[in-house]
């Protein structure tokens, strides 16, 4: 039991990965908060997750929210742990970006996270205890793709805001670190297909197939293949890791 008596928010936590990794906690021991922009999704997968499961509404995008979300889960007790990992996605040509588009997407993935993370650390430096801090990338941080240049873009940012606050927090035993998941087998994947089938002619499914088969591992990765690298994250097994991003996606990556 490596995070019993932790209290952990796992944002977007109603489904995906989000959903695997509060499950992950939960065997470990852990309280979760799932916060998620659909609220009753979130209830309902506490619901059947069990345990110490609560489902919270969160926007990201709305700094109130946010607030709202730390003081209700911080009045019931101390927070250990967040993992950032509510994110959307979106692609198209360079020359067909929409203004609209880049700024959904950066509100979320970037923005949204950044001010999550804020609002929770300087809870925890209140608190006094440390606490630990995990960000969700992606593979697509890491390269450039020529449809997905938004995406990428905010998944490169991620990196860095790990980076910057993992070196700023570690003062007050706060650890930063992040997780870049390769292409994972999630109903927001059935989405990127779709828009892969528009933009590049294929039929529906190709892409999903293609890109699973090119993994070394030779599958797409499934939420649960990033719970042990959560909960390794969010325990004091990792306590001396600063500002790591550890790739998680099958040796699609190497860095």
């Amino acid at each position: 039991m490596r995070l019993k008596g932790k209290r952990a928010i796992v944002t977007g936590g109603a489904r995906g990965i989000g959903r695997a990794i509060a499950a992950g906690y939960l065997a470990e021991g852990a309280e979760v908060f799932l916060a998620d922009l659909d609220g009753a999704a979130a209830a309902e997968t506490a619901r059947a997750l069990g345990g110490k499961a609560s489902g919270l509404a969160l926007d990201v995008t709305e700094r109130a929210s946010i607030d709202a979300m730390v003081e209700a889960v911080s009045a019931t007790g101390p927070i250990d742990v967040l993992v950032n990992n509510a994110a959307v996605f979106d692609m198209a040509p360079i020359v067909e970006i929409t203004e609209e588009s880049y700024d959904r997407v950066f509100a979320v993935n970037v923005k949204g996270l950044l001010f999550t993370l804020q609002a929770v650390a300087r809870q925890m430096i209140a608190e006094g205890k440390g606490g630990k801090i995990v960000n969700l990338s992606s593979q697509a941080g890491r390269r450039g793709e020529a449809l997905v240049a938004v995406y990428c873009a905010s998944k490169a940012a991620v990196i860095s805001l790990t980076q910057s606050a993992g070196l700023d927090l570690i003062h007050h035993r706060i650890n930063v670190n992040g997780i870049a998941p390769g292409v994972v087998d999630t109903p927001m994947w059935d989405a990127v297909d779709a828009l892969f089938a528009r933009y590049e002619g294929r039929p529906i499914g190709e892409k999903k197939r293609l890109v699973g088969e090119a993994v070394p591992f030779g599958r797409m990765g499934r939420p649960e293949d990033h719970v042990g690298a959560a909960v390794f994250l969010a325990s004091a097994e990792s306590d001396y890791v600063v500002a790591q991003t550890f790739n998680v996606d099958g040796g699609n990556w190497m860095s």
